[in-house]
Formats: C-alpha cells, sequence, structure tokens
C-alpha cells in the first residue's frame, strides 16, 4: 500500500509544482517594448490620438516602456487609449494587432461597436457585427494598416467563428466572401 501511495504522491507532487512555476516572471507574460504617444502621431498610414500604446516585437535587451519610437517595421500592434477609437471602413476600431503568424500579411481589427451611431450601419459593419468583433485582414503592404481597399487582399476571420483555414466549410467561406464584398463597398474612412 505504501509502495501505491509513494507511486501516486510522487507525480502529483511534481505536478502540482510545475503549474507554479513562472519562467518568464512576473504576470507570465512577455515583456515587449512599447511606446506610448505623446503627441498625435501617423503610424502605418492611420493617425493615431496621443496616449496610443504602440508594442513592438522583441529586440535585443529592449523590454518594457521606451521613451522613444523605435522601428516601425517591427510593429505588433496598436491600443487606443482607453474609450477613444479612429474609425477604419467606417467601424471605431480601439485595436489594430500584426498577425502573429509570420507567414502572414496582416492585421487584426477589435471594433467597439457600442461607439457605433445606428445611422452609420453598413452592410459591412452589419455583416461584421452578426460575428464579433475581431476582424482579421490580409494586405499586400505591410507598412500600411489603414482603410485602403487596394491594400486589401481578403478577410481572412471574422472572431472565431468564421476562418479562412477552415476551406471545406461552405458556410464560413460564404459569410466571408459576403463580408469581404461589404467591405469593398465602403468608399469612407
Amino acid at each position: 500500500m505504501k509502495l501505491l501511495y509513494s507511486c501516486l504522491l510522487v507525480p502529483s507532487i511534481c505536478l502540482l509544482s510545475s503549474c507554479s512555476i513562472n519562467i518568464a516572471g512576473g504576470n507570465g507574460r512577455p515583456d515587449n517594448p512599447y511606446f506610448i504617444t505623446t503627441q498625435p502621431l501617423l503610424i502605418k498610414k492611420i493617425q493615431l490620438p496621443a496616449g496610443s500604446t504602440l508594442t513592438y516585437e522583441k529586440q535585443g535587451f529592449k523590454t518594457g516602456r521606451q521613451s522613444q519610437l523605435m522601428n516601425e517595421s517591427k510593429l505588433k500592434g496598436i491600443s487606443l487609449p482607453s474609450g477613444q477609437t479612429i474609425i477604419w471602413a467606417g467601424v471605431p476600431i480601439n485595436a489594430i494587432n500584426k498577425f502573429s503568424n509570420s507567414e502572414m500579411r496582416g492585421f487584426s481589427l477589435n471594433a467597439e461597436f457600442k461607439q457605433l451611431a445606428p445611422n452609420q450601419n453598413s452592410g459591412f459593419s452589419k455583416q461584421w457585427q452578426r460575428c464579433g468583433d475581431d476582424l482579421g485582414i490580409s494586405i499586400k503592404n505591410t507598412e500600411d494598416w489603414s482603410f485602403n481597399p487596394s491594400n486589401i487582399v481578403d478577410v481572412e476571420s471574422c472572431s472565431v467563428l468564421y476562418q479562412r483555414y477552415f476551406k471545406d466549410n461552405a458556410e464560413q467561406q460564404r459569410f466571408l466572401n459576403q463580408l469581404y464584398a461589404e467591405l469593398l463597398k465602403v468608399t469612407s474612412k
């Protein structure tokens, strides 16, 4: 009986103790370098308000808050100050994040539909709202994250519900095709 108890106790202790190990330190999130804008800036062809947070890929020993802008080609994401949005294809958004898969060229947008006035709804915004607030866009030029229809290749995803990855799912592909068609109809920035 003692042997059985020992056989169960040792793996259990190892399992439980491994749950508390935090290799990254702190809160477990990577400490990527970031910069908070102090004035309005044009970044990736998007006019950003002061107070926007620009997060960058890891670069050498640079971590945490930086005192100056870093190389725009290393930008991973943009987060706007709380309560503020910019308009992208007629939709208020509060964040843009580069796709984490380096083989994909594009970004995801996070919408703030609560700030969209009812008279500002378009076919695109209505379709986008049907699936959630996160939209993945593939692009040609990675230096342009603005609403530029000539730079947009496709709508890759709409939340986790609709993904181009699932090519055999006709419903998902149809929805994304409709969303892309509605996006191309938008004329205002």
